[in-house]
């Protein structure tokens, strides 16, 4: 293991574009609605409870959150796709994101989808800005923990199919709860590490 994810601590929240900072080093971007499960995913990659809050209230993440692992940043963008939130909080939102896009960084992206539904006009339009974009992405397919195992491995083959005409490098089922698909995870993370 190249990367120590035991070795891990918040690092800042950013709410504006022109606060966030210089890369200098690689960054691993969490990204998904609210409510999809980004922190849980972190902690567990983590191995901790609390290092990103868990919030049961959808689109609390009004920050891009840096997380200092090992080496490297996990970077957890707000969520989108919340109904509640004004038009002019949501346009801080989307500039806040296209900012930190535009910069030059080393980044791998870990979209996060909902196993059990099929991707939202949101989830879409993620999709579609990452593969304009010519953003590198894996795909982390989360709460399989909540499927049986022909309809998670169903869920899997269909998501494969659609991702991969954004230039999706990898699906990947995953649980915050059970842990699978975490050890998988870890595999990408630094192949992408050990490639840049």
């Amino acid at each position: 293991m190249i990367i120590n994810y035991n070795k891990a601590e918040f690092q800042a929240s950013y709410g504006l574009s022109s606060q966030l900072p210089q890369a200098d080093r690689p960054e691993f971007v969490f990204s998904g609605r609210s409510n999809v499960g980004k922190s849980s995913l972190i902690n567990k990659l983590c191995n901790r409870k609390h290092l990103a809050r868990v919030s049961s209230e959808p689109g609390k993440t009004a920050t891009i959150n840096f997380y200092r692992v090992d080496q490297v940043y996990f970077v957890d963008l707000p969520g989108y796709g919340f109904a509640k939130v004004s038009d002019a909080e949501r346009r801080r939102w989307d500039q806040l994101i296209n900012t930190y896009f535009d910069q030059d960084r080393q980044t791998l992206i870990i979209q996060l989808l909902d196993s059990r539904h099929a991707p939202s006009a949101d989830d879409l339009q993620m999709l579609e800005y990452l593969s304009h974009h010519q953003l590198p992405f894996v795909v982390a397919l989360t709460k399989a923990d909540k499927l049986k195992k022909a309809q998670a491995d169903k869920a899997k083959e269909e998501f494969n199919a659609l991702c991969q005409k954004y230039g999706c490098k990898a699906v990947v089922l995953t649980s915050a709860e059970k842990g699978t698909g975490v050890a998988e995870l870890w595999t990408l993370l630094e192949e992408a590490y050990e490639g840049r």
